[in-house]
């Protein structure tokens, strides 16, 4: 779907180990948060070209990064191209962090979203940083790190509304009703689509054609929740 009027605006940032991070900002009009995109492994911030300007539609602000742990998969991923070197899933939450410490200036509420290994990470960023965290969307979340507990011990600390989904496959499921039922949080859902795929591709039509529409409608319906009335889109 393309959203006329939404451009992104090119943000460079630097995580603390002094890995400059590029991102793609995008400004929705009266925002009522700052959703902060990750994206999944051999990706890039272009995983959320098509995603983001919807989310601008239904009034949300973003900000899609490339992290150190990507590639190619939408596109160059300047960050990971740069640093030259492979880098693992626990390095690159330091580029979520900054992504985060972007985010506080803005001033406004803000949503951790992520894709596969970033799904678990974002649950460990608002576990360690809970300030200024309203909610979190995770899309195909799993056990990907080495301690294949961490990320259900993160999500025992989240006390923020959470959403998960996954494929339409029963290890997927599964691993997200673990790490969601870790989670201490007053609202959480678990959506189980009738057709998904994994991570964040199963809003974007061209990857799934048979659930994106759906799928859409879950998400928006939850941040409906969470950030008040969106917009139809």
């Amino acid at each position: 779907m393309t959203v006329p009027g939404v451009v992104a605006s090119p943000v460079t940032l630097t995580a603390t180990d002094g890995v400059r991070i590029d991102g793609d900002y995008r400004r929705a009009t009266s925002p009522r948060a700052l959703i902060l995109l990750f994206h999944q492994a051999g990706s890039g911030k272009g995983e959320y070209a098509t995603i983001a300007p919807r989310l601008a539609a239904a009034g949300y602000s973003s900000l899609a990064i490339d992290q150190r742990a990507g590639g190619p998969l939408f596109g160059v991923n300047a960050t990971a191209a740069r640093l030259g070197r492979p880098a693992d899933y626990p390095e690159a939450q330091r580029d979520l962090e900054a992504a985060l410490a972007w985010g506080r200036a803005q001033g406004l509420p803000i949503i951790l979203w992520g894709s596969s290994y970033s799904a678990a990470l974002v649950f460990r960023v608002a576990a360690a940083h809970p300030q200024g965290v309203a909610a979190v969307l995770a899309f195909s979340p799993g056990e990907y790190l080495d301690d294949k507990q961490a990320v259900a011990h993160a999500a025992a600390a989240v006390r923020v509304p959470v959403f998960v989904t996954s494929a339409d496959d029963a290890g997927e499921i599964a691993a997200a009703r673990a790490i969601l039922a870790a989670s201490p949080a007053a609202l959480k859902r678990q959506y189980l689509p009738r057709a998904g795929v994994h991570g964040s591709s199963t809003l974007i039509p061209a990857k799934n054609a048979a659930g994106a529409a759906a799928n859409w409608a879950a998400v928006l319906d939850f941040l409906h929740r969470v950030g008040g009335p969106t917009t139809p889109s």
